[in-house]
């Protein structure tokens, strides 16, 4: 096991034998040439695993190299390089060499070292949801700015969202054009540039969470944004073994506190905040239409004596439950696609492969609002069917 400490700078690699034994130790210069001098260091180890710590964050680029050369990298997160250098026998200290080799033992305990993958259209999804974040603080920061400037113009400011048409009306009706409304105007000029690219920013989110496939957007109150966030964000369902480790990854889980005979949950902070955050939208949204699933869940807890915000957390894990089933469903019919090779087709019937995509499996709701799907038993839509055949067929003498 090879473990590596990547930095902006340079990037050091121990290895370790299957006694956690130090093999061999290497310091590289973050360049082009950096995974070939790793590559030629380690020839002395054919049999050999790489232990990148953070291969999502700065080892990004050298365990994709790895990759892309043939070799079995794995995913060590920093947290649990931490807390071996941490229980470490003896004193252990905070350098390159002791982090590297830190994730090299990680990687030979720990079995929920992921390996690495090429990246794929997850990866796509996951740039432009980031994408649409930044333009989307960006607007606000924007936004702030103009209402600040126009502050000087309405007493008592503006009470409700600014735009870029009020913004103008406003500062047509503040006098004549002078130097200082021209820079005024300057701000209203950036609120529109930033309002255009996160339209065209969205409209291309949406054409990517298409071309994925998924079925997340069945889910009422998920749409492109929100699947892009989860599907960049979760990429392989399969490290989650049941719903209960994907609702802690993603901190709908509460986290238990319990003492002796007192057994307390509290709110879990924990766990991907930005997965967490994407839950959250997708729950308010429920909540604000009445005739959703989602909104009857919340006002069923509400009636059972939950506060507003109880209800919520409780109608956020149910959402990540359905989440996760449609992921799961998802990496299934895209695992029996793989399986059948070119061509292939799944079929299309009412007991179809992605759960969740019949209007009886639905959960939830549709994904926008709209007239409720028919929910009749199929005894009686066999019934009407026949019933309307019988009706067009002729009569004959």
């Amino acid at each position: 096991m090879i473990g590596v400490d990547p930095h902006k700078g340079s990037h050091t690699a121990v290895a370790l034998g299957a006694d956690e034994a130090p093999l061999g130790q290497v310091r590289v210069r973050a360049s082009a040439a950096q995974a070939q001098r790793l590559l030629a260091w380690a020839q002395a180890w054919p049999e050999r695993t790489w232990a990148v710590e953070g291969a999502g964050g700065l080892g990004h680029l050298l365990a994709q190299e790895l990759v892309a050369a043939g070799e079995r990298v794995l995913d060590v997160q920093p947290k649990l390089a931490a807390r071996v250098r941490l229980l470490a026998a003896g004193a252990v200290n905070k350098n390159d060499p002791n982090d590297a080799r830190s994730a090299a033992v990680a990687a030979l305990r720990s079995p929920s070292c992921l390996p690495v993958r090429p990246d794929d259209h997850a990866a796509v999804l996951k740039i432009w949801a980031k994408r649409y974040r930044d333009l989307s603080r960006a607007r606000n920061q924007v936004a702030c700015r103009l209402h600040a400037a126009l502050c000087d113009l309405v007493p008592g400011g503006l009470s409700t969202e600014i735009c870029a048409d009020q913004a103008e009306q406003i500062l047509a009706g503040a006098g004549p054009c002078g130097a200082v409304q021209q820079a005024r105007a300057e701000l209203v000029a950036d609120l529109r540039r930033v309002d255009a690219l996160l339209r065209e920013t969205k409209k291309k989110l949406a054409v990517a969470v298409r071309v994925s496939g998924t079925s997340l957007t069945e889910l009422f109150g998920v749409g492109p944004v929100v699947s892009a966030t989860v599907i960049g964000d979760v990429r392989d369902v399969s490290r989650f073994g049941s719903r209960d480790r994907f609702a802690a990854y993603n901190g709908t889980a509460p986290i238990e506190v319990s003492s002796g005979n007192r057994v307390i949950h509290r709110l879990s902070m924990r766990g991907n905040r930005r997965l967490n955050h994407a839950i959250h939208m997708a729950a308010i949204t429920q909540i604000r239409y009445k005739h959703s699933e989602g909104r009857a869940y919340y006002d069923k807890k509400i009636a059972e004596g939950k506060t507003p915000k109880e209800a919520l957390r409780a109608l956020k894990r149910q959402i990540s439950d359905a989440i996760y089933k449609h992921l799961k469903a998802d990496a299934a019919r895209a695992a029996a696609a793989g399986s059948q090779g070119p061509g292939g087709h799944a079929g299309n019937d009412s007991g179809a492969s992605v759960a969740g995509s019949h209007p009886e499996s639905r959960l939830f709701g549709q994904a926008t609002p709209g007239p409720a799907p028919t929910l009749l038993p199929p005894a009686q839509l066999q019934e009407r069917a026949s019933s309307r055949v019988n009706r067009k067929t002729p009569r004959t003498t």
